[in-house]
């Protein structure tokens, strides 16, 4: 199974923030390290911050932070959530131009949809805190932070 960028993203935007400390990596921050356009980064953050797992503060001072909600998240709700609802393959035809002749007596999507679901069922015990554990955390730290607002553009810190 392959995942989502955005799903990518919001995982890996939360394991950093994971182990942020007492720093509050601001967006562009955030996109500058993972190396995605900012515009993705933000679409990413927001729909974090409207599943109330971060909080984002704007002007001096401000920045992204995690809840103890985003801490304690299940990776498999977080990955159902960006992932949505749709199955492995598109029987049904909805993103192709004719549906699949074999839908009506196949047994592939049922098949199909099991492996989905242990999937994600694998991932369901997983919290945030447990993917930022120790050796993962100390590595994350390392991740280069990047100021946009420097004066003089874009500075490693």
């Amino acid at each position: 199974m392959r995942l989502l960028r955005s799903t990518d993203l919001a995982l890996r935007v939360l394991m950093r923030l994971a182990v942020a400390g007492d720093t509050n990596p601001t967006t562009r921050d955030v996109a500058a390290a993972m190396d995605v356009p900012y515009t993705h980064a933000a679409k990413v953050v927001a729909e974090l911050q409207h599943m109330a797992l971060l909080t984002a503060r704007r002007g001096r001072g401000g920045g992204l932070s995690l809840t103890e909600k985003g801490r304690g998240a299940s990776v498999g709700a977080l990955v159902r959530a960006f992932e949505g609802e749709g199955d492995v393959v598109d029987c049904d035809g909805a993103a192709s131009t004719a549906p699949c002749p074999l839908r009506s007596d196949c047994r592939l999507r049922g098949a199909l949809r099991r492996a989905q679901e242990a999937f994600y069922a694998s991932l369901d015990p997983l919290t945030v805190a447990d993917l930022t554990a120790d050796p993962t955390g100390p590595l994350l730290l390392g991740v280069p932070h990047v100021r946009q607002d420097l004066p003089g553009g874009p500075r490693r810190r």
